[in-house]
């Protein structure tokens, strides 16, 4: 009996030395492990849109002064009055002086080309000023006193609403567009006979914010009583679409 126990522990120590050679001279033993991720690729997508629409509340117009004179200095001064003049009037209007600013003031010579020498004929001043009107009731008095005052061109208006009210309307057009989306998708599920599951992926695909409308405008006639100016901003619209993609069973 003693003999067979012997036998074993010597068994016993043989394997343990044998494997402790094996690890030293390859390593330990790899084991693999099979690493399997599942990913669900049937998913079902729709679009929705959806739109608001609002009346401008402001309005960007650009007032320009062009005045030629013989000298530079007489074209400023002829430039330099009208504006101040213009200025103070939109002022007394209620207007905010932040409001107002010049976008451009250039000044250029004039050229007589009819010989072969450039001789220099005056001097072309010209200066513009842009002005933010709120409400656009004040628009009509702005240029009508601009004109008035020697504004020789007015560029357009243009008609906007306020930075913060154009974000709320934006926000309002998306919940809307994912409204319109999450009810065409439960129409076309129910129909198509397919359970929709949670919404795992959603996109603005497009966006209409309100562009600005401008109309071009001619200065008023000093020497005759012309109407006042009646503008109509008529109405912007704001219009997103947003893709939702849900998982499908």
């Amino acid at each position: 009996m003693r003999k067979i126990i012997t036998a074993s522990l010597v068994t016993v120590l043989f394997i343990f030395i044998c494997l402790t050679l094996f690890f030293k001279l390859f390593g330990p033993i790899p084991f693999f492990i099979q690493n399997v991720t599942t990913t669900k690729e049937s998913l079902f997508t729709i679009k929705g849109t959806g739109e608001v629409t609002v009346i401008p509340d402001t309005a960007l117009i650009s007032f320009g002064i062009s005045k030629t004179s013989p000298t530079v200095q007489e074209a400023k001064n002829q430039v330099n009055e009208i504006a101040n003049k213009i200025t103070q009037d939109i002022k007394n209007l209620g207007v905010n002086v932040k409001d107002i600013k010049t976008t451009n003031y250039s000044i250029n010579p004039q050229y007589d080309y009819r010989t072969s020498q450039q001789i220099v004929t005056g001097y072309s001043v010209d200066t513009n000023i842009e002005v933010k009107l709120q409400p656009i009731d004040k628009a009509n008095q702005a240029i009508d006193a601009a004109t008035k005052d020697g504004a020789n061109q007015i560029s357009g208006a243009q008609f906007t609403i306020d930075d913060s009210k154009e974000k709320e309307l934006i926000r309002e057009a998306r919940k809307k567009a994912i409204k319109d989306a999450k009810e065409k998708a439960r129409d076309l599920a129910n129909a198509a006979g397919i359970r929709l599951g949670r919404i795992v992926d959603i996109q603005e695909d497009a966006q209409n914010y309100p562009r600005p409308y401008m109309r071009e405008f001619m200065a008023a006639d000093k020497s005759t009583d012309s109407a006042p100016t009646e503008l109509n901003p008529g109405e912007n619209k704001i219009s997103t679409t947003v893709s939702l993609s849900y998982e499908i069973y």
